[in-house]
């Protein structure tokens, strides 16, 4: 099998070498080169035709996110933004993930018990994007949908959404249409910490329902959204009729934390039948045994299909094993929750 091209545009040389030698770790990847800026970039995007570029947001000439507006519109590939972990910078890597980056990975701290767990999430991150499916995009993104206007019931209910790779936009696309009565929704996307905060505050002001960072001991209640903590897991509790989110430290779960798959686990335990899971786009397996268990305690499950996929690996894994009970586009997600409810 070929190896997965990268191209590094980063502006300090330090964080170049870095990446490199922490791609390069890997035997499926080869680092074709390095550019301290967009302008070199473009050059070397001609020149050595790479599969996936890591991109910083910060840099001299031009940012990153201007610069991928542009990429994305004459010549798309996938992007991987790497960004520091501040607040400005979560904010501007939301820009850039609708302005279509695939995957976000904290630039790494120089430390050593830091390195490790950056290495192989930068790995995964740069196979995901390498399996992406990217389209050009034209400077006028489509419109955010209306809410749905169902009346709901929702008694009980509770929502369980996992996505990885590409489900920041199918998010935005799903959330946005739920209606201000729909049952409470509990999310695990992979990210890194303080970006979640940043999409969360994104996904609020677009949505008629509340959406908001998990905090440990958040009720889940209906016309809400609680997004997972980028570096902790979200866990489903309850107390008599009141259903609210335990947010942990713990070990790294099917390679992630948060975890779907942990997610999952404590909905099946918790809720039961009183639950929907719905698996969306992203790469590996997260989620997919978790899946199963729902439906095993009586929860109604949906997949997203892989046309409406960035990457059909999550919830081909979840169908695989048998946990899902319908297939649905992206566009269909939020009618077929209500439909549940």
């Amino acid at each position: 099998m070929a190896k997965i091209r990268v191209l590094i545009v980063d502006d300090s040389s330090i964080v170049r070498q870095v990446l490199t030698k922490a791609l390069s770790s890997d035997p499926d990847i080869e680092v074709v080169g390095a550019a301290p800026d967009p302008f070199v970039a473009r050059d070397k995007i001609i020149q050595l035709k790479p599969d996936v570029i890591t991109l910083d947001v910060e840099m001299p000439r031009m940012d990153g996110v201007t610069f991928l507006r542009k990429l994305m519109k004459h010549f798309p590939l996938p992007v991987v933004m790497v960004s520091s972990l501040t607040q400005k910078g979560a904010e501007t890597t939301m820009e850039a993930l609708e302005a279509g980056a695939v995957e976000i990975v904290a630039k790494p701290v120089m430390e050593k018990h830091n390195l490790a767990e950056i290495t192989s999430e930068l790995i995964d991150k740069v196979k995901a994007a390498a399996r992406a499916k990217v389209k050009a995009t034209n400077s006028h993104q489509a419109a955010v949908r209306p809410p749905l206007t169902s009346m709901v019931a929702t008694t009980n209910k509770v929502v369980a959404i996992g996505a990885s790779t590409g489900g920041t936009e199918a998010l935005k696309e799903v959330l946005s249409r739920m209606p201000v009565n729909s049952p409470g929704i509990v999310v695990v996307q992979h990210m890194p910490e303080t970006f979640t905060k940043a999409f969360a505050e994104r996904l609020n002001s677009l949505s008629t329902i509340s959406v908001k960072e998990a905090s440990d001991g958040d009720s889940v209640i209906p016309g809400s959204c609680l997004i997972a903590p980028g570096n902790r897991h979200m866990l489903l509790r309850r107390s008599g009729a009141r259903y609210f989110v335990e947010v942990k430290d713990g070990p790294l779960m099917c390679r992630h934390r948060p975890s779907v798959e942990a997610l999952f686990n404590s909905v099946a335990k918790t809720a039961g039948k009183n639950s929907i899971g719905v698996i969306m786009t992203g790469m590996g397996s997260d989620g997919a045994q978790g899946m199963l268990t729902m439906k095993q305690a009586g929860a109604s499950t949906i997949a997203q299909d892989e046309d409406s996929c960035v990457v059909f690996g999550m919830p081909k894994e979840a169908i695989k094993m048998g946990g899902v009970d319908k297939v649905v586009p992206l566009g269909r997600i939020p009618e077929t929750i209500l439909s549940y409810v």
